[in-house]
């Protein structure tokens, strides 16, 4: 994921030829995006204290909304500053602005469903918002379609207005709304105005590609901080520090599956869409939210773990959390590359049996499991793969 030349194929409905060359240039994350990125380290960190705090189904729920919602935020602005130059000033104003709102929004992640509400909702709208405005701004020098950008505007002002109404309103009614804005904010460029969609913008492949490996990374980090954090209450003894570098190796196996193979034969697989757009948008902003959701909540059950007292709900969110990150990851190789690993799914039926059926065992022990279930998926080369043609 270094910096390559930008080669995508070209979207259905260019956009001006200006902006095509600027485009065609190298392209390295700048430094504001970096920053920008260090915001959702830390709303990262709030959503997995507010699944931590209730580790519960409908406390999972909750975390989950929030999740996507954050991720969406994040997701919107990679596509939006892919088709900006890197030396933009409106880039630079409208990214900073969107950290400081982000940030707020963030402040009030853990209390989104208690009194701080409208201030999640007012500082989270405002980031979407800011996000259109660079996308206008992207259109303007030639770099995006506007149809496309008005096809989905109107979800996201919509979603926006519900998140906001919603705020004011009681929790249970909240909940629901709240949901509606998100299916509403992601169903407008996935489903509903799909067809504009691809002649939103050149996919400039190596800097997308790059950008989502660096929010991979950004959640691997927290489920390192949440063990880290959570050893400063614990007695250090021979029990924690086997249940500490087992979640760690758990990690690096996290890290190994996404960026020994796949990350490489995913950006080589956008590179060689027919429809990079369309294939971008499905396998990096819609699949990769399933990849950071199991890495979240993985991280939830290694805090529990290092804590000492897992339980059911903390066992399931060890497993869990690994099992769904196999699943998001499986799924986006499906969409870019065409196969899918039999052996990471089977893997991630054991480890999801474990987390519900297996009796109660000591946290080194459940936390042994899914280290040598990730191993194996790390070392094993399975040839045998469903593949079809005409996806990409």
């Amino acid at each position: 994921m270094g910096a390559t030349r930008e080669t995508a194929a070209e979207p259905g409905e260019g956009p001006a030829a200006e902006g095509v060359a600027e485009l065609e240039q190298e392209r390295r994350t700048t430094p504001v995006e970096l920053l920008w990125d260090l915001v959702f380290a830390f709303a990262l960190t709030q959503v997995t204290t507010l699944l931590s705090k209730e580790l519960s189904w409908a406390g999972f729920g909750r975390s989950m909304l929030v999740l996507a919602l954050v991720w969406w935020a994040w997701s919107a602005f990679v596509w939006a500053a892919n088709a900006q130059s890197e030396s933009s000033p409106v880039l630079l104003a409208v990214l900073l602005a969107a950290t400081a709102c982000i940030f707020i929004a963030g402040i009030a992640l853990p209390r989104a469903f208690a009194g701080e509400a409208t201030l999640f909702a007012a500082a989270y709208a405002a980031v979407r918002l800011l996000h259109l405005l660079l996308y206008a701004d992207a259109s303007r020098r030639g770099n995006a379609a506007w149809s496309a950008i008005a096809g989905f505007a109107w979800s996201v002002l919509l979603g926006m207005a519900l998140l906001v109404a919603g705020s004011f309103l009681p929790e249970g009614p909240r909940l629901a709304l709240w949901g509606t804005a998100a299916a509403i904010d992601y169903g407008g460029p996935g489903w509903l105005t799909r067809g504009r969609l691809r002649g939103l913008q050149r996919v400039a492949v190596a800097h997308f590609a790059e950008r989502y490996g660096l929010f991979v990374i950004i959640a691997l980090g927290e489920s390192i901080i949440a063990v880290g954090v959570r050893t400063r209450t614990a007695q250090m003894d021979a029990r924690l520090i086997v249940t500490v570098m087992l979640c760690l190796l758990i990690t690096f196996g996290l890290w190994w599956t996404y960026f020994t193979r796949f990350a490489q034969q995913a950006e080589a697989g956008l590179r060689a869409a027919r429809e990079p757009v369309l294939a971008a948008s499905d396998a990096y902003s819609y699949l990769h939210l399933v990849i950071v959701a199991g890495i979240v909540v993985f991280a939830v059950g290694a805090r529990l773990a290092v804590g000492g007292s897992l339980g059911e709900a903390g066992r399931l969110a060890l497993c869990g959390g690994v099992a769904l990150y196999l699943v998001g990851l499986d799924a986006a190789a499906w969409r870019l590359l065409g196969s899918i690993d039999l052996f990471k799914l089977a893997a991630a039926l054991v480890l999801l049996a474990v987390g519900l059926f297996v009796p109660t065992v000591a946290p080194w022990v459940a936390a042994a499991i899914v280290t040598g279930v990730l191993a194996v998926v790390s070392l094993v080369d399975v040839p045998g793969k469903l593949s079809r043609d005409d996806r990409r």
